[in-house]
């Protein structure tokens, strides 16, 4: 047992520095995990401004969290479309490594990278801004980033499945992006929105990241609602486990017996 989940490791290790190695280089890379959280912080903070220096924190991590979505989105799912295009597609699933934990690896170094948009959104809005920036309860918020960072790594393995699963996936891209904006709260409660989209909200992970965030930054929840939250994001990150289990199943199905894995159409 000891020695399989140190191959886990191993290979988790290895997609993870090869995907790092590969987004550095990667222009539109940076620009999702650097430059558009920062458009997006200070668009926010400019239209937000009589709400005074206290809702910066707020914007911080708002801002943060659409840089975690994006880099999920685009760069999670682009890395499976970029071994279609170079037709090394075939050879990944059909290696003696899990394709999970491999995608799992690439997916990981996407999310991680993007916790730079954290740090220069808080560089713009403490340094450049003006505005004095603390978090009220920072062991919490650390917590909080911690099992943000997991559930949406377990998410983002899904979304991957779902680029080989269907080529045409890559089309929605666009349309998913800024109704998760919306809908999980990020730079605004989601009890502004009308009361049917609650439901919706609450079936998404990044919502209780997103609420666990703002909640350990502002102090705007307790500790037990704090830790619900991250109870929750524990929760469906099993979820996204169980379920992508079954998904690259049938990957595998489609790669042996079908041998559709490389349609294009």
């Amino acid at each position: 047992m000891f020695k399989k989940l140190q191959n886990i490791l191993r290979i988790i290790g290895m997609s993870f520095e090869i995907e790092m190695r590969q987004n550095l280089t990667d222009g539109f890379v940076l620009f999702g995990i650097v430059i558009q959280p920062l458009i997006v912080a200070f668009m926010a903070l400019w239209m937000l401004k009589d709400k005074g220096p206290d809702y910066a924190i707020y914007v911080v991590v708002g801002s943060a969290m659409t840089g975690l979505w994006t880099t999920l989105l685009f760069n999670g799912g682009n890395s499976i479309t970029g071994e279609r295009w170079t037709g090394t597609l075939e050879s990944l699933v059909g290696s003696p490594s899990s394709l999970r934990v491999v995608v799992f690896g690439k997916v990981l170094a996407n999310v991680t990278q993007s916790l730079l948009s954290m740090i220069g959104c808080y560089i713009l809005i403490s340094l450049v801004m003006g505005y004095p920036l603390s978090l009220s309860n920072p062991l919490l918020f650390t917590a909080s980033v911690v099992f943000t960072v997991f559930a949406f790594v377990c998410f983002g393995v899904i979304i991957a499945s779902l680029f080989i699963l269907i080529p045409d996936f890559q089309r929605l891209q666009n349309t998913l992006e800024f109704p998760v904006y919306i809908l999980c709260g990020f730079l605004f409660p989601i009890a502004l929105l009308p009361g049917w989209t609650t439901p919706l909200s609450y079936i998404l992970s990044p919502y209780w990241a997103a609420r666990a965030l703002h909640g350990a930054a502002q102090g705007t929840l307790d500790t037990n609602q704090i830790l619900i939250s991250m109870g929750l994001l524990v929760l469906f990150s099993v979820m996204y486990l169980s379920v992508s289990g079954i998904l690259y199943r049938i990957v595998l199905r489609k790669a042996r017996v079908d041998g559709t894995l490389n349609t294009t159409g």
